[in-house]
């Protein structure tokens, strides 16, 4: 199956993002630090600097790890931290992408290893192995496509594409540095390089950093007119000066949507920028290139669908399917962590598509902020027309709250819960998540009993709610729990409570499962089996 991001390449231009080392030096990272480690050390000024190009219009954001190679590391220390400092840098720009709800692409940035290469300082193989390592832990982490950037001469890059290459199938952005005379270091002009790069392998071949827009805009002309391989340009905001101590590129953001088109009439497929710019470049040739659909672009909650777009869920409900003996699937989706919800709805459909009965959706897990799973089950329900299974957690709610949301998803049409006690606070990464307080006026336990009350027609006062709810009540079990006891414990009084389905934690073989059913004893409830898929 072809790439999404070269699919989305064959439709339209893309708009990469800008700088980041320099961005992070002008938001106090000393020049002297290592700009990669700034993932692991100052994770929150990372994640802002993606989301403020995501604002801006960006298709592709790239990851902050042009130095995180173990040669270039080594520098500081950090040769050993390589793979941890690329995972997090993954990480931190899908942390971005999925707080904006926008469907960007999330480029590896990968850049030389910094030493005279071939024999000279290090060997190829030293080369391989640092190039290899790097791209596995960009991998793992979930890139989308590979950015070879600033590369001086084409023998580096083919070595670093041919590593790509023989890790990977994504998508491979080839980008050379240029000098003022229009050709590499090593005085390779633009022509030669886009042949050799497609003959390599490259996706894309290209131009970033250098002397600016100008002298950019030659080389995309040349690249485009010798070659049918894609173009990619992304190049300085001009040479820097120096004025009052600090480094100060020319080029305005004006100016970069100047060339922004003339880079796409040039032959351009992808345009972004390199050192010196900033999410104010990235916004001006969102402008230049795409008009008034920049718009498009404003993060906003999804409206609420009008009557007519209303999908109507299956007539067999999720428990009349688990009554007749059918085998159910149920794929969990996380809530978003910003307002838009687009990218949860358009996986609910997809999945439909693929055959799946209903959707499960967390409630905050691991106890950090997300959008509530009430509102996005009515979403995924009245857009999608698939049921859901709410997980809904007793940590956020007293017993108050409790029952006034669970009335009130009852009236947008939500009827399946899972009853869960919920993640302690404390077990959060980031001491923002650990200031808030968990409240457990009751546990799961005491859920099932309130949601079997609601429906008999009584709040757990004991007052009349006018109606009887209808609530299809499942349970959690752990068969791998460490005190099995315990756990078998508490199962079995979350099925004498009234629990209608259990649904286990992620398994990985089946014996675990036997064994805990074979303590548990005879459980007439209909189970989901839970698997989570290796990545």
């Amino acid at each position: 199956m072809k790439s999404p991001f070269l699919t989305a390449l064959e439709q339209r231009v893309l708009l990469a993002d800008g700088a980041t080392g320099t961005a992070l030096h002008e938001r106090g990272v000393p020049a002297s630090a290592c700009l990669d480690y700034a993932s692991v050390e100052q994770p929150d000024l990372v994640r802002q600097l993606h989301e403020e190009y995501i604002a801006a219009g960006a298709d592709v954001i790239e990851t902050n790890t042009f130095g995180a190679n173990r040669l270039r590391l080594e520098r500081h220390g950090l040769a050993g931290r390589a793979h941890e400092i690329n995972f997090k840098a993954v990480r931190l720009a899908r942390d971005a992408r999925e707080i904006s709800g926008q469907p960007v692409f999330i480029a590896g940035s990968v850049g030389p290893v910094g030493r005279r290469f071939a024999g000279q300082d290090i060997s190829v193989q030293e080369a391989r192995a640092a190039y290899r390592e790097q791209m596995e832990a960009l991998l793992e982490g979930g890139v989308d496509a590979i950015f070879l950037e600033t590369f001086p001469d084409l023998d580096e890059i083919r070595v670093a594409l041919d590593v790509v290459k023989t890790t990977c199938d994504l998508p491979v952005v080839a980008m050379l540095n240029f000098q003022r005379d229009g050709r590499t270091l090593a005085g390779e002009p633009p022509d030669v390089c886009a042949n050799a790069l497609q003959a390599a392998g490259a996706d894309v071949a290209g131009a970033n950093c250098g002397h600016g827009p100008q002298a950019a805009l030659d080389v995309v002309e040349q690249m485009a007119v010798a070659s049918s391989i894609m173009v990619a340009v992304m190049p300085n905001a001009g040479l820097p000066r120096m004025v009052s101590g600090r480094l100060v590129y020319p080029a305005t953001p004006e100016y970069f949507a100047e060339y922004a088109r003339r880079f796409v009439q040039a032959g351009a497929n992808i345009v972004g920028g390199c050192c010196g710019t900033t999410p104010a470049h990235t916004a001006a040739m969102r402008q230049a290139l795409s008009g008034e659909t920049a718009a498009r672009r404003v993060t906003v909650v999804a409206p609420a669908p009008e009557p007519q777009a209303i999908q109507q869920l299956p007539e067999r409900r999720l428990r009349d399917k688990l009554a007749a003996g059918d085998f159910v699937v149920s794929v969990e989706i996380d809530p978003p962590r910003g307002l838009n919800p687009r990218k949860a709805i358009e996986g609910a459909r997809a999945l439909k598509q693929a055959g799946a009965d209903c959707i499960n959706i967390g409630d905050s897990p691991m106890a950090r902020v997300r959008m509530s799973a009430i509102a996005l089950a009515t979403l995924i329900q009245q857009q999608v027309g698939l049921e859901t299974i709410i997980h809904f957690t007793t940590r956020d709610r007293n017993l108050m709250a409790i029952q006034s949301d669970l009335l009130g998803a009852h009236a947008l049409g939500i009827r399946n819960v899972i009853a869960l006690t919920g993640d302690p606070p404390t077990m959060s990464p980031g001491a923002l998540h650990q200031r808030a307080s968990g409240v457990w006026d009751v546990d799961s336990i005491g859920l099932i009993k309130i949601l079997k009350q609601l429906n008999r027609g009584i709040d757990w006062a004991g007052n009349s709610i006018g109606r009887p709810t209808d609530f299809f009540v499942a349970c959690a079990a752990n068969p791998t729990a460490e005190d099995l006891d315990v756990e078998l414990d508490r199962v079995r009084r979350k099925i004498e409570a009234g629990a209608d389905l259990l649904m286990t934690q992620p398994l990985y073989s089946p014996e675990p499962l036997g064994r805990f059913l074979d303590r548990l004893g005879p459980v007439q409830l209909p189970i989901l089996l839970g698997i989570m898929p290796l990545q």
